[in-house]
């Protein structure tokens, strides 16, 4: 660990290390070398254009995954989402203030959709992965008023059979419904590698999940995203790379979509993920490379890596080690034109962890998208 935490400092400081696909290969399939220094690639550095207040718990390693919600009535009224994953979920404002905070407990990774009632009325559902039993995963259920940024708890969810073995929830992300009758599907992502499918629906007044199929990658694995387009799941295997995963059968199988150090995409670990779609139907998926302080864009349909940037310069400070990220494109407002990105910052100090925000015209502009 001595060795990787020295890479870890050399890439906040700007140190350039370089080394060959070859070893990063070697280090992350092998397991011998697990602390070797990791390779820097090139990417372009961007300004964040703002920030969150800074999360409760300090001196830890505590912000972890937001999520966004876009009002499309009032765009600079949209809200941020993100988890303290020792304490709870926090609600921001574009201008990075507090809106509200759950308490509810050791929540990982979060998502929203807003879904359609029984009733007719519209909801926005959010969930996280609640790991604060180890050994029981669960999902957490809030819905959350557009208009006061206010949370209400709607329970906490089990979804697995009784009698299963002991699982830690991790990662998390919710996908558009696959039959009637269902408001969502929800992915989480156990720490041993198994990516849980549950249907969230309607019973006897509440939000229920109910557990429908399994797929299982080798090693731990967190970030998640659906592509509710084409009905596809993309997970992240931290040390491997990314897996997208076809939801329309019957059964759950991976295929490769992008390893670790394979043309200089991405470092392990690879954490978040998100996908950024245009009106138009053009897409990327953005990747959190954090073992370089990094983020990865792929070209969503051909899998082609289209960009690398940084979150760095400016007045507000970089991002390092992240974690969960988050895209929404749309307007945003004067300072968000064109769409959002948000990802957690894993060293902000000398203050606690936060929430970087960028425009998406500045990431489509710096890499070239247009």
């Amino acid at each position: 660990m001595i060795a990787r935490e020295i890479a870890k400092v050399a890439a906040r400081q700007g140190a350039g290390i370089l080394l060959p696909a070859l070893l990063l290969s070697a280090c992350t399939t092998t397991g011998t070398t697990a602390d070797a220094p990791r390779p820097r690639y090139p990417a372009v550095d961007i300004p964040a254009g703002g920030e969150t207040v800074p999360v409760g718990t300090g001196n830890a390693d505590a912000a972890d995954d937001p999520a966004i919600w876009r009002n499309a009535a009032n765009p600079a009224a949209s809200l941020v989402l993100g988890t303290d994953k020792k304490a709870g979920l926090y609600v921001y404002g574009l201008d990075g203030k507090v809106r509200d905070f759950s308490p509810a407990g050791a929540l990982n990774n979060a998502d929203l959709r807003e879904v359609r009632m029984a009733d007719g009325s519209t909801r926005i559902l959010v969930g996280a992965s609640d790991r604060t039993d180890r050994a029981e995963p669960r999902i957490a259920l809030f819905a959350l008023d557009g208009a006061t940024g206010k949370l209400t708890v709607l329970g906490t969810e089990t979804f697995l059979k009784a009698g299963h073995a002991p699982a830690e929830a991790y990662g998390f992300c919710m996908g558009a419904p696959l039959a009637a009758g269902e408001l969502a599907r929800a992915y989480v992502v156990l720490k041993d590698g198994t990516v849980a499918e549950s249907r969230l629906v309607e019973k006897a007044g509440r939000i229920a999940a109910e557990h429908l199929r399994d797929v299982t990658f080798a090693t731990q694995s967190e970030g998640c995203v659906v592509d509710d387009a084409t009905r596809t799941l993309f997970v992240a295997e931290e040390d491997v790379g990314i897996w997208k995963v076809p939801l329309s059968g019957a059964a759950l199988a991976s295929q490769a979509y992008a390893r670790v150090g394979e043309a200089d995409g991405l470092v392990d670990d690879v954490e978040g993920l998100a996908i950024a779609r245009q009106a138009d139907g053009r897409a990327w998926l953005v990747a959190s490379s954090q073992g370089d302080n990094a983020y990865a864009l792929y070209d969503l349909a051909s899998g082609k890596l289209a960009g690398r940037f940084r979150v760095e310069g400016g007045t507000l400070g970089g991002t390092s080690e992240t974690d969960g990220i988050e895209v929404l494109l749309g307007d945003f407002g004067p300072a968000f034109p064109d769409g959002l990105f948000v990802a957690q910052d894993g060293d902000n100090a000398p203050r606690a962890q936060n929430f970087k925000m960028l425009s998406w015209r500045s990431i489509r502009t710096a890499l070239g998208l247009d």
